[in-house]
């Protein structure tokens, strides 16, 4: 690897968060004698964010943590229009009351990774629908329009790819590549915003806007971005087969929610050969340390995952409930335990006392999407209550099956628990 000056530049290289870059010696050089500007935009598609945004969140807090100055810009005006980038087919329109709500749930998760404030380092937050929603059309198309060629906006993948496999682009998403080029001039006028960063899908967006810069104000601007991360069985970040994980646990949407309990897990879980890479880009552990941790082999790589997995949470939820999330699970798996940590089902107890069936408590519970899965699931075997395995699917549980601590233990597979709790 160069050997670069500025400690921004280093952290990121040597911590993989770089794909490309559009003049790396100059930002370096820029980087090492001043303080640095760079923002990445949010489009504000849900009332949370997961797990998947969370490397570029980690730039922007290594950006700061090396003495530079992060700016996180709310799409509430991009949102409006819909990134092509990356889709089969256009977003769902959203309402304008839809946007802002999104906006609101999703702007305290930044309050967890950076420092906002006054402060020459301190991050600030920006909407670009201040600036979007007083365009007027016809002087924009004149004024930026004319810098944009129809020839080369049909090469970026964003657009490429759509009309490859012959899917409809509307006209209104092609134009968000020239809302986002604009948005970078507005950052670098308003706040010297010298630097965009993005994921690697966002390449030929973050250059329009480096090449407005130029040719508009005649000012230098630099484009950063880093891999679109998967893991190493090409498996979407942040996803899983029960859903979204989320860097919320208090959204006012339950289905945007991950208690840090069930995110706790998902780092723990991870495949064996993202430990090293997962704890360069999530943690803020010391290189040495991270290299001791990915030569472990064997059983002893799952302390790794733990040591993982915990750093994150705590990041995301505080010590206290990464701490209390790696103790559930060490009582839940190593000790065969029901921890009263785990996620809670309240369950009638009059219908525990008359009998219910236990593929009908799976469904219930959201443990299985429906009777028919929840059926499947006890006929392979893996359901169990109690840590019992529940031998057929009509099995009753009853009055019978509550333990000491007053609940019953339902697990679903060997990753998946919940607690009943009879009221």
């Amino acid at each position: 690897m160069p050997s670069y000056k500025s400690d921004f530049v280093k952290t990121v290289f040597e911590r993989g968060f770089v794909q490309d870059c559009s003049d790396i010696d100059a930002l370096d050089t820029l980087a090492n004698r001043t303080i640095l500007t760079a923002y990445i935009g949010f489009d504000c598609t849900a009332p949370s964010l997961h797990a998947g945004s969370l490397l570029p969140i980690m730039l922007l807090r290594w950006l700061q943590k090396t003495g530079h100055q992060p700016i996180v810009l709310m799409g509430g005006g991009t949102t409006k229009v819909g990134d092509p980038s990356g889709k089969d087919r256009g977003r769902q329109l959203l309402s304008l009351e839809n946007i802002n709500e999104n906006m609101l749930g999703i702007r305290n998760i930044f309050s967890k990774y950076l420092t906002f404030g006054d402060a020459p380092t301190d991050a600030i937050m920006v909407n670009n629908a201040e600036w979007l929603d007083k365009l007027n059309y016809i002087d924009f198309l004149r004024n930026y329009g004319r810098h944009f060629t129809i020839n080369r906006m049909l090469k970026f993948d964003s657009v490429k790819l759509r009309l490859d496999r012959e899917q409809p682009l509307s006209f209104l998403e092609f134009n968000y590549m020239i809302l986002q080029a604009y948005d970078f001039l507005e950052l670098s006028r308003r706040y010297n915003c010298q630097m965009q960063m993005g994921g690697s899908d966002q390449w030929g967006n973050i250059i329009n806007g480096v090449e407005l810069g130029r040719r508009v104000d005649q000012t230098s601007l630099f484009g950063l971005t880093s891999p679109l991360l998967t893991s190493a069985s090409g498996a979407k970040m942040g996803k899983t087969v029960d859903g979204a994980i989320w860097l919320d646990n208090s959204s006012s949407h339950s289905d945007f929610q991950t208690s840090a309990y069930e995110f706790w897990q998902y780092w723990r879980n991870i495949e064996d050969r993202d430990v090293g890479r997962f704890l360069r880009l999530f943690t803020e552990l010391p290189l040495e340390e991270i290299v001791k941790l990915e030569t472990l082999a064997g059983a002893d790589l799952n302390e790794a995952k733990k040591v993982l997995a915990t750093n994150v949470t705590a990041m995301c939820h505080g010590k206290i409930a990464a701490d209390e999330a790696a103790l559930t699970a060490q009582q839940t798996f190593e000790a065969s335990g029901a921890s009263l940590n785990l996620k809670t089902y309240k369950l009638a107890l009059s219908d525990l006392e008359s009998g219910i069936k236990a593929f009908e408590i799976l469904y219930l519970t959201g443990m299985a999407k429906s009777r028919g899965e929840a059926r499947k699931l006890i006929k392979g075997g893996g359901c169990r209550l109690n840590d019992e395995v529940v031998g057929n699917e009509v099995h009753t549980v009853k009055t019978k099956d509550i333990n000491n601590d007053g609940v019953i233990k339902l697990s679903a597979g060997k990753k998946r628990h919940m607690l009943i709790r009879p009221v």
